[in-house]
């Protein structure tokens, strides 16, 4: 009877808990464009996340993510599949590190990625038939004035094992790494403008932009079409440090310019990473994208551009199961709740204790053991 009640007890728990993170979510709400947005949840420190010991509630998947002693999967295997997380949290300016293997097939997309409320973005994308290469992009606010931000660089064997895949962001410059080796940095002045500067979340998954149902263009950019018949086709994630070069418990926009000086935070400080992580050494790039896919605007907001379906940022896309998921109805961590160094979300330490009464915690077992649920009498 002992364990029966603890089961309960844990289920009633399990349930209690639902309820009130699921308060938590909010709807799609641009700061720049709208007010009263909800502030971002701030990281405010590092975490360290093993996927290969199981999921963690620092993220919302989406779609079906599996786990395994290789970590956690991303599997596409018909039309429609699109597994991803999104973290509950955000980080304004920091270092994300992540152990990743892309996924292999023509048409098939891996994507790691931060993007804020206002779409600031920093890219990572492995297209499927290019097993050696890998794509890095920006974006701000959305906007692009040409095809001219993205890179290829050469990735032997992203497909064949796990590497690690580093975005150091600061106020004075972008960095991206492959093992340790640095193929690109951006300052904001080579930007000219664009540099992404507002609170970050980490998103990660696969998608096919190879799909029948999606455009030509975008179909032509994955290097599609998709051969389901020859899949499923897998991304792996391992394992991600993250570290917040900024501290508090939120993020709040103060102002609609979209830069980092209007970025408040709540019981902390902004910390801009002025004159650290700059790394002076970084290469030329030689060899920029073309054609590929562009952040698409809420509906409400002028755009001159056709508003792409693709992974991030899913608008409408056919081929998406979670076509309505798009930047930031993902829910946030509940006011006070923070995040252990392992990535664990954990309540406030004066957060209420619920007492439940022994006798209905007798009748509910007795209930489970029954199999009849005796609600009279209490």
């Amino acid at each position: 009877m002992r364990t029966t009640i603890s089961s309960v007890v844990a289920l009633l728990s399990a349930t209690l808990f639902t309820t009130s993170t699921s308060a938590q979510t909010y709807s799609n709400c641009n700061p720049l464009y709208q007010g009263g947005c909800p502030p971002d949840s701030a990281l405010g420190r590092t975490v360290n996340i093993d996927f290969s010991s199981g999921s963690s509630d620092s993220f919302t998947p989406q779609g079906n993510p599996t786990y395994d002693s290789n970590g956690v999967s991303f599997t596409v295997a018909q039309s429609g599949d699109s597994p991803q997380l999104t973290s509950k949290w955000y980080i304004m300016f920091g270092r994300v590190e992540i152990s990743l293997k892309a996924a292999p097939g023509a048409g098939i997309v891996s994507s790691f990625v931060l993007q804020s409320d206002t779409l600031d973005e920093i890219d990572w994308e492995w297209l499927g038939a290019a097993p050696d290469e890998v794509q890095s992009n920006y974006f701000s606010k959305g906007q692009t004035a040409g095809y001219n931000r993205g890179a290829f660089h050469a990735d032997p064997g992203s497909q064949s094992g796990f590497k690690t895949y580093t975005i150091d962001w600061t106020a004075n410059q972008l960095v991206w790494q492959i093992d340790g080796t640095t193929v690109r940095a951006l300052t904001p002045e080579q930007a000219a403008g664009q540099y992404p500067q507002t609170p970050m979340q980490v998103k990660m998954g696969a998608w096919s932009g190879g799909d029948s149902a999606n455009a030509p263009g975008t179909i032509e950019w994955a290097r599609g079409p998709t051969d389901y018949s020859a899949g499923p086709y897998t991304m792996q994630v391992r394992s991600i440090k993250v570290s917040d070069y900024s501290t508090g418990t939120q993020y709040v926009y103060t102002g609609t310019s979209g830069t980092w000086q209007e970025i408040n935070a709540v019981g902390g400080s902004v910390n801009s990473g002025s004159g650290t992580n700059v790394d002076t050494a970084a290469p030329a790039i030689t060899s920029t994208s073309s054609g590929q896919p562009i952040p698409f605007r809420p509906e409400g907001e002028s755009s001159t551009y056709v508003k792409p379906s693709v992974y991030p940022w899913v608008p409408e896309a056919t081929t998406l199961s979670t076509a309505t998921v798009t930047y930031s109805n993902y829910p946030g961590l509940p006011s006070g709740w923070t995040v252990t160094s392992e990535g664990k979300v954990v309540p406030p330490s004066s957060a209420p204790v619920i007492d439940i009464p022994t006798r209905l915690l007798y009748i509910i077992a007795s209930s489970v053991a029954g199999g009849l649920f005796l609600g009279c009498g209490l």
